[in-house]
């Protein structure tokens, strides 16, 4: 059964990979300001260094698991030997993880996917700031090291169309979003752009998982609704495994997720690895 569940790893991560490098074939050089997303599965091949064999050794606890056993044991996985980074750290975080892959001092933000050059952060309505996906009014974590800082859920994204998301739960529906084509949003929901559908779905998991309320944090928990105000809950999960499904990780994502390991908080989202494990967990 070890064997069959290893080769079955080896196939998925092999599969990602390919999925992942067919759709980089075609790339358009990113500049700040451009109004047209980049192709964020163009992260350079080869940036990534996770192996079948270090897939196998990092999840080994998770070996033949589902449900709520294998929730449990990716929760001890992925809360090991963390590094907790402080709020002005993301940002240089953040610079790192989200790079443009055809512009190295610019990032590329999460709604609007626009390539903003990494140094102009901040407040102002035209630089971008640290989005929490998770809201951190959902939980009332504020920006404190822990989940407040938890660069698996931050991401950059304009002001403007940060502030417009909100402490919204994500659905389908609404407007457009003004300065973001592609992403909608209505009073109690926000629908990102669907090249990034799945990578909100799966930072929204990864948060489910890591923070359980057995230690300082709140418990969180992804449900079926939306308009979860401040009670530790985003929803609306059946959108969000949908999401994951219908948008798999790229290379961009695959390679936020191995520097953040390299480089910074040594965990992994382990539903970038192996995003089949949110039919397994989340039934």
């Amino acid at each position: 059964m070890d064997f069959i569940r290893s080769a079955a790893r080896r196939r998925t991560l092999g599969a990602l990979a390919g999925t992942a490098l067919i759709a980089a074939v075609v790339q358009i050089p990113a500049s700040a300001g451009t109004a047209t997303a980049p192709d964020k599965s163009s992260a350079r091949a080869g940036q990534s260094s996770f192996s079948a064999a270090d897939d196998d050794e990092y999840y080994k606890d998770a070996e033949g698991k589902t449900g709520e056993e294998l929730k449990t044991a990716l929760h001890g996985i992925i809360s090991k030997g963390v590094t907790k980074l402080s709020y002005d750290e993301v940002w240089d975080a953040l610079k790192e993880t989200d790079k443009d892959p055809d512009n190295s001092g610019n990032v590329i933000l999460l709604y609007s996917g626009e390539s903003e050059s990494a140094d102009n952060n901040g407040g102002g309505v035209d630089q971008w700031n640290r989005e929490h996906t998770w809201a951190k009014s959902h939980g009332d974590f504020g920006t404190s090291a822990g989940p407040g800082t938890d660069v698996h859920h931050l991401r950059p994204a304009n002001v403007k169309v940060n502030s417009i998301r909100g402490n919204k739960d994500f659905d389908e529906g609404g407007e457009e979003v003004e300065g973001a084509p592609g992403n909608k949003t209505d009073d109690d929901s926000f629908e990102p752009r669907d090249e990034v559908k799945g990578d909100v779905a799966r930072m929204i998991l990864y948060m489910d998982v890591r923070y359980e309320g057995d230690d300082e944090y709140p418990d969180l928990e992804a449900n079926d609704k939306v308009d979860n105000g401040s009670a530790p809950n985003i929803g609306k999960l059946s959108v969000l495994k949908k999401w994951s499904d219908e948008d798999p990780p790229d290379k961009f994502e695959q390679n936020r997720n191995q520097v953040i390991f390299d480089k910074f908080q040594h965990n992994r989202n382990p539903f970038v690895d192996h995003p089949e494990w949110v039919a397994d967990i989340y039934k």
